[in-house]
């Protein structure tokens, strides 16, 4: 299993925003791709102009195959063109993640 652990960084005062783009214009056509999220978690402490979701992979090839069709997909690249526009991205990190053996993801 391969786990896609990313975290978004916003600017100050636009995460409902960037949330609310998000949910209008990117959820559907990702989901239809992806399949639903692990999870999709905002940031109550610390940085609070962060938000995370985490995709599930059955592995790397699985991962390439998905994200090449997300990215062939006419709905998405509106979506992206969108947020790029919007600006309310500052950063974003991913992560590339593994289950071990004595704590499998339960699915």
């Amino acid at each position: 299993m391969l786990v896609d652990h990313r975290t978004y960084t916003v600017r100050p005062g636009t995460i409902r925003k960037q949330l609310a783009l998000y949910e209008k214009h990117g959820l559907a056509p990702q989901k239809r791709h992806f399949g639903e999220p692990l999870a999709y978690l905002v940031t109550e402490t610390g940085d609070v102009n962060t938000y995370v979701h985490i995709w599930v992979y059955e592995d790397a090839a699985d991962r390439a195959r998905k994200r090449a069709s997300l990215m062939a997909d006419p709905e998405w690249l509106a979506y992206l063109e969108m947020n790029a526009e919007a600006g309310f991205l500052l950063k974003q990190e991913n992560k590339l993640m593994t289950d071990v053996a004595f704590a499998p993801i339960k699915r």
